[in-house]
């Protein structure tokens, strides 16, 4: 048969459409999706039909082309945003949402997005309330300080924070803090933006608070900014000025002093191998405000939170960018949850999933990691699988120098490459994150679930079964 004999032979959209097989997809579909699908699977056959020289007569299997419809229909229905897992051991993972949210703060997201709420209103008053009443009781509360609100990231927070403190005026600021955040976000930018001054002082690796001193100006010397370096270290040959010196010279010299901490962390965790300042402990040095994140360390959603002293946060409050800023009310319910939390600091390490994980310890890993072996060689033999000890980073720009002691499995098999592996975990139903090491895939037990552990065993087992098969037809 020749080509435009097969050409002539493609099935037509309505016949198509009656095949039983796509009967499943009615329901849940709509008729236009279905018909896009079966289009585009119809239009790519055409194309290789009429780009293939030789054998074509294979090319029109109406079985394979119900296969590809169907792919295509559920590669349709899917999300884009979507739950993966993560077995990086990376706890703050950016690309794949940072930090997970408590129980608590789920269900107070749910409860509030299908409902209508207090947002912006008084119960007892019966009038109009203010959206940053529902945490700033809780965050003066928990943190001591006199005043705090809430904005959509911590960049924001320190937009609106140097324009409403130091519009027109220069801030003070370390060369050596001049960070970048994630997605190629600058410090100085931000500041320029903001319609602040960008005033530097000292080196990259040494700047003291004598440096901070020299360069303030009465007339033109808006406040002092010290940026937490949550993403890198200068290591070596350095020097800082502490935020005690910077407070101290903030009240010679009536300026204030602002603190862009960025991580968030509540918790000492040092303990656990977190070294990390703590936004507590940042506060009682007498700084005036601090700006932190919430889906770092604190282990909330996204947003930037803004705390310290009264005058200066009911200032930013009214600023004209507070209302672009400004979170809808599933962030508000999630931060709130969260820093409900931290009203019982030990439960908080419990339920907080980011510090739950942050302080699991070594032989609970590697007790996970043994039990899961086992499960996985009690489903398949396909599998190389050896109990490995593993370096792990917190990630999401925090802590850049605490090393994690854990635990991961290291696979492989004699019928598959580790990219194969890896690549059809990474493209199961729920996507599963992993690394590869020296040919291994590297499941860290760190980042997982009891839940996401069964769900890998699974797809261990189904992906096993899938080669197998495969082979065998071979």
């Amino acid at each position: 048969m020749n080509k435009q004999e097969l050409l002539r032979k493609l099935p037509k959209v309505d016949e198509v459409l009656k095949d039983q097989r796509l009967f499943v997809f009615m329901g849940e579909t709509s008729r236009d999706v279905i018909v896009e699908a079966i289009r585009e699977a119809i239009s790519s056959l055409r194309t290789k039909l009429l780009n293939e020289e030789e054998n074509i007569s294979h090319i029109t299997n109406y079985d394979d082309l119900m296969d590809n419809i169907i792919a295509l229909l559920v590669e349709k229905n899917q999300k884009s945003l979507r739950r993966t897992i993560n077995a990086t051991g990376v706890t703050l993972h950016t690309n794949l949402g940072r930090a997970k949210l408590s129980k608590s703060a789920c269900e107070s997201v749910m409860d509030i997005a299908s409902s209508f709420s207090t947002l912006e209103y008084d119960v007892k008053k019966g009038a109009r309330g203010s959206r940053h009443d529902h945490v700033e009781k809780l965050i003066i509360k928990i943190t001591g300080a006199e005043a705090a609100m809430v904005v959509n990231n911590n960049a924001a927070a320190t937009m609106l924070c140097l324009s409403s403190m130091a519009f027109g005026k220069e801030v003070i600021v370390s060369r050596g803090e001049l960070v970048e955040i994630g997605g190629s976000f600058r410090i100085p930018e931000i500041m320029e933006q903001s319609g602040a001054i960008l005033r530097e002082v000292g080196t990259t690796n040494k700047t003291k608070a004598q440096d901070y001193k020299r360069a303030v100006n009465i007339e033109a010397t808006g406040a002092l900014l010290k940026v937490h370096t949550s993403n890198y270290r200068i290591v070596g040959f350095t020097e800082e000025a502490s935020l005690e010196e910077l407070v101290a010279l903030g009240r010679e010299v009536s300026l204030p002093v602002i603190y862009d901490m960025g991580s968030g962390l509540m918790i000492n965790l040092e303990k656990y191998g977190v070294e990390e300042p703590t936004v507590i402990d940042a506060l009682k040095t007498g700084i005036d405000v601090i700006l932190f994140s919430g889906d770092k360390l604190l282990g909330g959603p996204q947003g930037g939170i803004i705390a310290g002293k009264k005058k200066y946060i009911d200032a930013m409050k009214k600023h004209p960018l507070a209302r672009i800023l400004r979170v809808d009310k599933m962030t508000l319910a999630a931060m709130e949850a969260t820093f409900r939390e931290y009203l019982d600091m030990e439960k908080a390490i419990k339920e907080i999933p980011v510090l739950e994980m942050l302080t699991r310890t070594s032989e609970e890993l590697y007790n996970n990691g043994l039990a899961m072996k086992e499960a996985i060689t009690e489903k398949t033999a396909f599998y190389n699988i050896a109990i490995t000890e593993v370096e792990e980073r917190v990630g999401g720009g925090s802590a850049p120098t605490s090393v994690l002691r854990g635990y991961a499995l290291a696979i492989d098999s004699i019928s598959i490459a580790a990219e194969k592996i890896e690549r059809a975990l990474r493209s199961y139903k729920i996507p599963i994150i992993t690394r590869i090491y020296k040919n291994k895939v590297y499941i860290d037990m760190r980042t997982i679930t009891q839940e996401e552990r069964l769900i890998i065993i699974e797809a261990l087992k189904e992906i096993s079964e899938k080669y197998s098969m495969e082979k065998k037809n071979a």
